[in-house]
């Protein structure tokens, strides 16, 4: 166990972590933030979802607190958890405004957008007290900056691509780039913009095919439950919408995902795959978010059916003939953890343990909709052969303290190219540094 867990804390999470009880599963598996400890293993499934229960859909949104000196970031056994940017509390003010998504660059850059700040930066390099050596702002003037893609994929790519809210814009580039060389090209303009308002998700991905000639982008709905039919606002929202990388529209690749925040293209199968918020106001534990492969033309529910056919009673009758085309996800999640950004691990550079190679990690942003909360940590999503039974791992906690006040809230995550993990935290406008170390 990582250091600066409360002797409270470890009483309330020893029973998760019996040997009798190696995955949870049924009703147990939804737990709140307290029994979240690095190494507990969940399954949910359709069959364990509760009736809906409006009543019991609270507004617990989480207030930052400053992290208390006793806690730190856990992680399982044999792994190290180091702050490598930031100052690791909201309390001092530190280089970020809103650190968000994460990608590393084919040299080992690593690209944070830094969303509210309307920035991209560039950290690069470690210190010998596990610090960055340098940070620069790559671009500026941006408009709510969240999805960065290299392109084309390979060592040497010559754009970089950024999602905005409103748009997608380009940049050109050549490895080692630490300032964009002129002003952003733009692409695409993206539907809905003008029609943002409260509780709009905002986020926008990018993620090219594995062949290079598909760019995918992720497009959030401007609602918890608005019906696309009677709301024009929704048109080509809550989708996923296929491009040229040129930006020219090619068609909606898939639809009815509520917000697909985070894209990843799965390196086995070179299939899609989106970390989901689902919809909120049914229950504490209705809808579960989720991690899912994303088909061709698919389509997953929103905002009339959720989780493979369950329709939502907020729009009973409408669309009985989209009933059976609901595609169920392959890994569903506490519901309202606002699952974010999500990568593969790779296998042959890894250094975390072999057992890694192929899975996921994904960045729980944490709850608002919820009695007790749950997320605020990173998930460990284990796949076979690129595809998923429906369990995880609680992996990286420890961001609520024993009372309940909230310090951290990951959102982005990605792979150094020597294997560690790194982690953006918008709670504490810092980045974390996740290594394997062996156990003891």
């Amino acid at each position: 166990m990582n250091r600066r867990l409360t002797a409270l804390a470890i009483l309330a999470i020893a029973p998760v972590l019996s040997a009798q009880n190696p995955t949870i599963t049924g009703k147990a598996a939804f737990a709140s933030y307290a029994s979240q400890v690095p190494g507990a293993h969940r399954r949910i499934t359709v069959a364990d979802l509760p009736e809906p229960n409006p009543v019991e859909s609270v507004d617990n949104g989480a207030h930052i607190v400053p992290r208390p000196e006793s806690l730190w970031p856990s992680a399982p056994e044999g792994f190290k958890v180091e702050l490598y940017a930031g100052t690791g509390t909201s309390a001092i003010q530190g280089p970020f405004t809103e650190p968000r998504l994460i990608r590393t660059a084919p040299n080992g850059d690593l690209f944070v957008a830094d969303s509210h700040g309307n920035q991209i930066h560039i950290l690069r390099g470690i210190t010998p007290d596990g610090k960055a050596k340098e940070i620069f702002t790559y671009a500026a003037g941006l408009d709510l900056p969240f999805g960065i893609a290299f392109y084309p994929a390979g060592p040497n790519p010559r754009w970089i691509y950024v999602g905005n809210t409103k748009t997608v814009v380009r940049f050109p580039y050549k490895s080692g780039d630490t300032a964009a060389s002129g002003p952003p090209e733009k692409l695409v303009e993206l539907p809905g913009f003008a029609q943002l308002r409260g509780g709009g998700h905002w986020t926008r991905d990018i993620v090219f095919s594995k062949d290079g000639q598909r760019m995918l982008v992720s497009v959030g709905s401007g609602s918890n439950i608005d019906d696309p039919d009677t709301h024009p606002n929704e048109e080509h929202r809550a989708d996923v919408l296929e491009y040229t990388p040129e930006g020219k529209f090619i068609k909606v690749y898939a639809y009815g995902i509520r917000n697909c925040v985070g894209e990843a293209i799965n390196p086995i199968t070179g299939m899609l795959w989106c970390s989901v918020n689902e919809r909120d106001g049914l229950g504490n534990n209705l809808v579960p978010d989720y991690i899912t492969s994303v088909q061709e033309g698919g389509f997953y529910g929103w905002p009339w059916y959720y989780m493979g056919g369950h329709q939502d009673p907020r729009h009973i009758g409408k669309h009985p003939e989209l009933q059976s085309k609901v595609l169920t996800p392959d890994v569903l999640v506490q519901p309202h953890m606002a699952s974010l950004e999500m990568v593969f691990y790779p296998g042959a550079k890894g250094s975390f343990p072999p057992s890694y190679a192929g899975d996921i990690f994904a960045a729980e942003h944490g709850s608002w909709n919820r009695a007790n909360r749950g997320g605020y940590e990173v998930i460990h999503v284990p796949l076979h052969n690129g595809k998923a039974d429906g369990s995880y791992e609680d992996f990286l906690t420890g961001f609520v303290t024993p009372g309940g006040d909230v310090w951290g809230r990951p959102v982005g995550v990605t792979i150094g190219n020597d294997g560690s993990l790194y982690v953006t935290d918008d709670g504490s406008k810092s980045v974390w540094h996740v290594t394997y170390t062996g156990k003891k």
